[in-house]
């Protein structure tokens, strides 16, 4: 059986602030059947996830492309490669049979044909799908970047003083949420007063501000941390890395996660002052999440509880149809998102 499939494709390289006009939708026919001696998986897209390192993907140049398997270049008019949920309409892989709900490595289109490669069996267990994209998705690395940032790179106490950046994205928010359910005293920054709203009223931080309202982002943190700050979780890079580590605690450590503001402004990149890092011992460190991923039962024993008591709260913005991807990628560079941002690509199979 042959269907017609879409799917988002770039038109040429993306080296500066990504456009809608940059993007296009295709149309190939695609077969629903699977080759005999093959073992290929024919998945129903439902869910795919939308993340800002793929813009370093799409670039002519980018050190990330040779680091890591995961952020190899896209080239013009190709299939994007990205995580999500869907579901088997065929298959000759044993590990999968039609019908079952799988999350991992798919597309930013209607169907992905896959060799199991980076994919799982999904059981929901009581959840909805889209949260297999974001929080609870083994293979998305929204839990890791949070769980593995905050716990293994930054190795917090309870009543330390914490500092996440970009505090309403996909990461960020799950980031202070741990730290308050550990005891920490939390403060984040957002791009605009709902967002700072929701990070002190929904989510619980003990203080929010908005950074596009502030002048002198040093004088700002000290306001918020008068004693200064141990942790800072890094989502954003550029001036507001130079500020947090102007503010920190001796022994002070930084997860760096994510440099949104250098993606495509490369004249957002700072330089450190180095002699704080040296003077007060302070501990930097990048991690890729992939790296973690034995501890993925660690993290789902100490989250799912939290999520079923209501102690954590799961941030999702989600748009509906393949059309949307493109606007979808463009708003995470202007901060449109709340929480973790999701296109859900097929209304034909639902989370029932």
């Amino acid at each position: 059986m042959e269907v017609t499939n879409k799917f988002i494709v770039i038109k040429a390289k993306i080296d500066g602030e990504p456009q809608q006009s940059d993007f296009e939708l295709k149309t190939e026919p695609f077969s629903l059947m699977v080759n005999q001696g093959s073992e290929d998986v024919i998945i129903k897209n439902l869910y795919v996830s939308i993340d800002p390192y793929q813009i370093n993907r799409m670039k002519t140049v980018s050190s990330s492309q040779k680091a890591s398997e995961f952020a190899m270049q896209i080239a013009p008019g190709e299939v994007i490669d990205a995580y999500g949920v869907g579901m088997v309409v065929a298959s000759r892989n044993p590990k999968f049979v039609k019908g079952d709900y799988v999350v991992g490595l798919i597309s930013w289109g209607e169907y992905s044909i896959s060799k199991g490669f980076i994919l799982s069996k999904l059981d929901p267990v009581g959840f909805p799908l889209s949260y297999h994209v974001g929080l609870l998705g083994n293979s998305s690395l929204i839990w890791a970047h949070a769980f593995v940032g905050f716990f293994e790179v930054c190795k917090p106490k309870k009543g330390e003083k914490v500092f996440v950046s970009a505090a309403s994205g996909s990461v960020g928010n799950l980031v202070g949420q741990y730290a308050k359910n550990l005891g920490c005293y939390v403060v984040g920054c957002a791009g605009s007063p709902n967002k700072v709203k929701l990070l002190k009223e929904k989510l619980g931080f003990d203080g929010a501000f908005n950074y596009k309202e502030e002048t002198d982002l040093n004088s700002t943190l000290e306001r918020y941390f008068p004693d200064g700050i141990d942790i800072y979780f890094d989502n954003a890079g550029g001036e507001m890395l130079e500020a947090a580590i102007s503010n920190m605690n001796l022994y002070g450590r930084v997860a760096l996660c994510g440099v949104i503001s250098e993606y495509i402004d490369v004249e957002k990149h700072k330089t450190l002052n180095l002699l704080n890092v040296i003077y007060k011992r302070i501990m930097i460190q990048g991690f890729l999440s992939g790296d973690y991923m034995h501890l993925f039962p660690k993290f789902v024993s100490a989250t799912v509880d939290h999520l079923r008591t209501g102690k954590m709260q799961v941030l999702e913005d989600i748009s509906t149809g393949l059309e949307s991807v493109p606007s979808a990628f463009v708003g995470l560079f202007h901060g449109y998102n709340v929480g973790k941002k999701i296109v859900r690509i097929s209304d034909d199979l639902g989370d029932e």
